[in-house]
């Protein structure tokens, strides 16, 4: 029983009275009997903890405190108190408490829904299958949710992941059925463990004009690489998903004999890849100048622990960047620029810690060192950015090859009669190389075709030849009046009428090109 006592006389009003609050209450209730703050000091009885008589007698002797009860019951449910006592449990009944220890069963939703979730990241994240057999993923799946079994990697080998690709199969089957037209890159490449691959991807258009890319396999090509045995591979895998060979534009490689001669076997018209050349020229460029090893100082950090250790010493001492060295990676694109470009952020650290070591002081960089690194950074980081721009597949890139080329031929890489010197030769063999590889007619005649059809470029970077047989000549090449991309040629048509006069016009003089210009933009609006 709970008491509240009250003193009894005037002469006692004035008694502390000491009040012990009580332990495990959770009615709010007890703000007011078990902590001295009641108005009255009556005994209220409370037999069992009940409180009833409490709220009672609060309701019937004290309004304004019965209602500030009753709001504080309401906003806490009832159930907890201000003063934070812990929550009431409530009690499972026994059917719930079977059902809560009771696994899901098989046929269920429920179970269905985890595991095609499980298949789904291994798919999706690549992981090696055997990670659902570990302890710490079985931890955390029971987690979540303790009534779910996880089945066997067998399991999910032989079923969950072979229905999963079985759906996402038909349903890239259903999106490229009708293609009008499309294009594809192909490559071949090796894993970690030096087993053999070669992927597809095709590219097309759907029906809302928006780019799409599918990658439809990555195969085990555990034969020779010879091109008659690519192009075989080559033709089975379009077969199998049910593409007309006579609707590809395009397949993009990159510059391989085998893989040219494969295309060349199957007569489809094919096209390198421009940051794979453009990768090959720059490496060709540094190839065989001596000058240039000397950044592969940066192999010496590669292997030491000691020695990457006191370059993070180094940086914050001389405030650098703690930035980690970059090493050269023959597949990885523009790897030997940027770690050319990271060896000179990084050079007073690099410094430092090579003096330091009597050992290594040989690989010191000199002045004449750092001097030709600035040279070669100097001349190739421009060419960095094309790389990283023309290598993108959420946006048609084609169109910009021309371009490109045309600005490293007038701008870029332009030799500059009055300088000499390692920066001008490398330029050189860059553009000689890019130069020798896009001067092939059938390769010029699709980047044409392609720059035409780009409204940001059109006719600009035509010869006057090609600009004069352009209406027919793109119409007669790509064959497909009536599609799609017929009729947007037949809407540029007069444009280009006009644009062969403006290249004319061009050659008389400034003041004849811009009149020409203006009136051109003029016919455009109203047209």
């Amino acid at each position: 029983m709970s008491e509240v006592s009250e003193p009894d006389g005037e002469t006692d009003a004035a008694v502390e009275v000491t009040l012990v609050p009580k332990r495990g209450g959770t009615s709010v209730i007890w703000n007011w009997f078990v902590i001295c703050k009641a108005v009255c000091r009556r005994v209220v009885t409370a037999r069992g903890g009940n409180t009833s008589n409490l709220f009672h007698h609060l309701k019937n002797t004290h309004a304004r405190e019965y209602e500030e009860a009753t709001r504080a019951k309401t906003s806490a449910g009832g159930t907890s108190s201000t003063s934070g006592a812990r929550p009431k449990t409530t009690q499972l009944s026994l059917q719930a408490s079977f059902t809560a220890a009771t696994p899901y069963d098989k046929s269920s939703k429920k179970w269905k829904d985890i595991t095609r979730a499980i298949a789904l990241y291994i798919a999706k994240d690549m992981v090696p299958i055997q990670t659902i057999e570990r302890d710490g993923f079985r931890h955390v799946v029971h987690t979540l949710d303790s009534r779910y079994e996880l089945p066997g990697r067998n399991f999910f080998s032989q079923k969950c992941l072979p229905e999963l690709y079985t759906e996402v199969r038909d349903r890239v089957m259903n999106e490229i059925r009708h293609l009008e037209a499309y294009s594809a890159t192909t490559d071949l490449w090796s894993s970690r463990t030096t087993e053999p691959y070669i992927s597809l991807t095709i590219h097309f258009i759907d029906d809302d004009w928006k780019l799409r890319s599918r990658c439809l396999q990555t195969a085990f090509f555990p034969e020779d690489h010879t091109g008659a045995i690519i192009a075989l591979g080559l033709k089975d895998a379009l077969s199998a998903w049910g593409l007309d060979e006579a609707r590809l534009v395009c397949m993009t490689i990159d510059s391989g004999a085998n893989m040219v001669r494969a295309l060349e076997i199957n007569k489809w018209t094919r096209l390198a890849c421009f940051g794979h050349r453009l990768h090959n020229a720059i490496e060709r460029s540094v190839q065989h100048d001596a000058r240039v090893a000397r950044a592969t100082v940066v192999s010496t950090f590669s292997y030491s622990w000691k020695k990457k250790n006191a370059l993070t010493s180094a940086q914050r001492e001389l405030n650098l960047p703690p930035h980690k060295l970059i090493t050269e990676s023959p597949t990885r694109w523009g790897s030997r620029v940027k770690m050319m470009e990271r060896v000179l952020e990084q050079e007073k650290a690099i410094t430092q810690v090579l003096a330091a070591d009597q050992k290594s002081r040989h690989l010191l960089p000199t002045w004449q060192d750092i001097d030709v690194l600035e040279a070669i950074t100097k001349a190739l980081k421009p060419l960095q950015d094309f790389t990283d721009a023309l290598s993108g597949e959420e946006y048609v890139s084609v169109s910009y090859v021309k371009p490109v080329l045309h600005l490293l031929n007038t701008n870029i890489l332009k030799p500059e009669e009055d300088k000499a010197g390692l920066c001008e030769d490398i330029k050189k063999r860059v553009l000689d190389y890019l130069n020798e590889k896009y001067k092939d007619p059938a390769t010029d005649e699709l980047l044409t075709m392609a720059t035409f059809l780009d409204p940001r470029f059109k006719t600009t970077y035509m010869s006057p030849e090609k600009l004069e047989e352009c209406p027919t000549f793109q119409v007669a090449r790509l064959d497909m009046s009536g599609s799609r991309t017929a009729s947007l040629i037949r809407q540029e048509e007069h444009n280009v009428v006009n644009k062969a006069d403006l290249l004319r016009a061009q050659r008389d003089g400034p003041y004849v090109y811009e009149q020409q210009a203006r009136r051109t933009e003029l016919k455009e609006e109203k047209s």
